[in-house]
């Protein structure tokens, strides 16, 4: 069988697309390794009516919805290959498996990589996080640790003191990180800016309490924020060609249209900012309207 469109992520943004194209009565594989990048957070925000949702409810609920559209097939696997095909895409899974697509949304998310400091994975999605707007409410007017060596980190601290005015910036050994004009204005902000490598977190349950330096100096925090480096969860670039960006994120217009035809990306694999699931949805959707466009057209010359 060769399904309409063919979706590689089963996050917000491939659940959306499916979602749109479902109704549209169109066929659909989307392919989810069921390994989400949110699946250590103990909740979701942001997202009208799922305020608070856990992950896995969220995946769920979304499921539930979207396989009542009989057209819509989740197929649980992960895709290792893919390669343009007549007239689209021909997809190989790790059990084996081919598919073949007239459209394919890529829409696999990102995966993080860690500072290598102790007990770090402890405490991310409990009292450790990424996001302001995700998770600032839930650390407001505490004692925040902000744990960065991304050159956006002087932005990120101006918005965090919506949520507290407690904040420590760790640039952990990366002294070039501020200028010496930025660090002026956060010290005359109150926030301090310690410079020495962080050596390890420690805590109890998941609640960060000291944040340990390798000079054997500490501070106590109850939580905080942290820039892990963010690349796409998979690559397919070799095979298909289609044009990237700096950070390695694929290039696609608003509509989510990439350079290759009949390729579109959605969600954080095109880098949508912020990361948070209601952007994710919207680009999703918007992708497969897009697709809905081309095939269309297509059948409308084919009749």
């Amino acid at each position: 069988m060769k399904y309409d469109c063919a979706i590689v992520g089963g996050g917000p943004a491939g659940l959306n697309a499916a979602l749109v194209l479902g109704r549209a009565r169109r066929s659909v594989a989307l392919f989810d390794s069921n390994q989400p990048r949110n699946r250590v957070t103990h909740a979701s925000h942001g997202f009208i009516t799922r305020d608070g949702v856990k992950p896995a409810e969220f995946r769920r609920i979304a499921y539930e919805e979207l396989l009542h559209y009989p057209s819509v097939q989740h197929r649980q696997s992960e895709v290792i290959e893919i390669h343009s095909a007549d007239h689209g895409f021909e997809l190989a899974t790790a059990s084996g498996e081919r598919v073949q697509a007239r459209k394919l949304i890529l829409s696999a998310g990102l995966k993080e990589i860690f500072p290598d400091i102790e007990g770090i994975h402890d405490f991310y999605g409990t009292s450790l996080f990424n996001c302001p707007f995700c998770d600032g409410w839930e650390l407001k007017d505490q004692p925040l640790a902000v744990i960065s060596d991304h050159p956006a980190v002087f932005h990120k601290l101006k918005l965090l003191l919506n949520w507290s005015r407690d904040i420590i910036a760790c640039t952990n050994g990366n002294q070039s990180l501020l200028n010496v004009e930025q660090r002026h204005e956060l010290i005359a902000r109150g926030i301090q800016v310690v410079d020495t490598p962080i050596a390890s977190l420690s805590g109890t349950e998941g609640i960060l309490e000291r944040v340990h330096f390798t000079d054997g100096t500490e501070i106590m925090r109850s939580g905080g924020f942290i820039d892990p480096v963010q690349l796409p969860y998979a690559s397919f670039q070799e095979t298909l060609g289609y044009e990237t960006s700096d950070n390695g994120g694929i290039v696609a217009d608003t509509m989510g249209k990439t350079s290759v035809a009949g390729l579109f990306a959605a969600g954080d694999m095109a880098y949508v900012m912020p990361s948070q699931l209601i952007y994710a949805a919207a680009s999703g959707s918007k992708a497969a309207i897009s697709v809905m466009a081309e095939l269309t057209e297509e059948d409308w010359q084919s009749m």
